[in-house]
């Protein structure tokens, strides 16, 4: 017969595990969710004239992991996106741009969510500026000229507008899914 204290240690045990499958089932939710917006966004003509421009459906995902868990989770979340979207919708060579990206924009919304200072859209604006910028950055190194950077302004400008657009989203879906998620972990 277990006592009371080895009941107590099991059924936390068990409930840690639990948590953990959770969070892990939606976490593959999030990438899955990344990936159909990522097919979607191939699917959307559109054409702007400036190499580079996309809408960024797919960073909703990656907004709302930030969210729902923790910096690690939207980190691996933005890595995973990035690669996996560019093996199935793009090329081998768009996986050095799709990273550059998604790494610095996630390392600037953490570090802005972090702070306490900003709000959800200003944060993913920041977010979409910098992965623009990130992806200059390769671009620059890679056609070897600065030429480029003379596409900054407008990118700086489309993601600020997506990335408040894909914020004001997350602001408006993120209690729902957190309720969710917490009914999911209990």
């Amino acid at each position: 017969m277990q006592s009371l204290t080895e009941k107590q240690k099991q059924k936390s045990s068990d409930e840690r595990e639990r948590a953990h499958i959770s969070k892990t089932a939606f976490l593959g939710l999030l990438l899955a969710f990344a990936l159909i917006l990522s097919y979607i966004e191939t699917l959307i003509s559109f054409q702007s004239g400036i190499p580079g421009i996309k809408l960024g459906l797919a960073n909703l995902a990656v907004i709302l992991s930030l969210y729902l868990f923790d910096w690690k989770e939207a980190l691996l979340i933005s890595t995973l996106k990035a690669l996996l979207s560019s093996l199935l919708f793009g090329n081998l060579f768009m996986i050095l741009y799709s990273l550059a990206g998604a790494w610095l924009s996630c390392i600037i919304m953490i570090l802005m969510k972090k702070s306490g200072w900003f709000h959800l859209p200003v944060i993913s604006a920041s977010g979409g500026v910098m992965h623009n910028v990130g992806q200059l950055i390769v671009a620059a190194f890679v056609v070897k000229t600065y030429g480029v950077l003379y596409y900054v302004p407008i990118l700086i400008i489309a993601g600020l507008v997506v990335g408040l657009i894909i914020g004001a989203a997350a602001s408006f879906v993120l209690p729902y899914i957190q309720n969710i998620v917490k009914k999911g972990a209990s």
